[in-house]
Order: structure tokens, then C-alpha cells, then sequence
């Protein structure tokens, strides 16, 4: 009995995924498609690094190596997120366009 529950759970399930996916499909253009090489070579570039990398499961010689190198990652970070903070703030063509703009309503007025 509970076999037959599942196979008509599992048949519901297809019937609404199925009724989903075909509301949300949108055909292509009837036109060819261009493809552009550039984009698949820029991609290509860009994950290459990626093959070449050491795997993501790093074995650490104990948990205070793994720490370490989390909170240097951390510091990395912050370090970094400061940087683009200081950068932002301190633009000088922001600066210069504000005093641009205070002379001219200045002079407007």
C-alpha cells in the first residue's frame, strides 16, 4: 500500500514540475543564433586559473594552522573592503565635481 502512495506522489510531482516548466519556457528566436567567439574565449581565460589551482579541500596539519589562515583571509578582507571604502570616500573627481557644483549654484544665484 505505501508503494503505491509513493508512485503517485512521484507522478504528482513530475505533473507539476512539468506544468511549471512549461509556463516558464520562452522559445528562441527563429533566427540563428550568433555566437560570439570572444565571449568563449574570454570565458574559457577567466577558468583556466581554476584547472590549475590546488583542489578546495585543503588538509590543514592541525585546527590552529585552519584558523590562522582564516583569520589571515579575514584580515585580507577588511584590508581590502577598507581600501574600496577610502577610495570612495576620498575620490577627487567626486570632491571636485561638488565644488563645481557649489560655484555654479554660486554664481546662479
Amino acid at each position: 500500500m505505501a508503494r503505491s502512495g509513493a508512485v503517485l506522489l512521484a507522478a504528482c510531482a513530475v505533473i507539476a514540475a512539468l506544468n511549471c516548466i512549461s509556463s516558464a519556457f520562452v522559445a528562441p528566436p527563429r533566427a540563428g543564433l550568433e555566437i560570439d567567439t570572444r565571449v568563449g574565449a574570454a570565458t574559457f581565460a577567466g577558468l583556466l586559473p581554476l584547472a590549475i589551482e590546488q583542489p578546495a579541500h585543503a588538509v590543514y596539519d592541525s585546527v590552529v594552522a585552519m584558523l590562522q589562515s582564516w583569520l589571515f583571509g579575514g584580515t585580507v578582507m577588511i584590508v581590502i573592503y577598507g581600501l574600496a571604502l577610502l577610495a570612495a570616500i576620498a575620490n577627487p573627481l567626486t570632491i571636485r565635481r561638488k565644488e563645481v557644483e557649489a560655484q555654479v549654484k554660486g554664481g546662479q544665484a
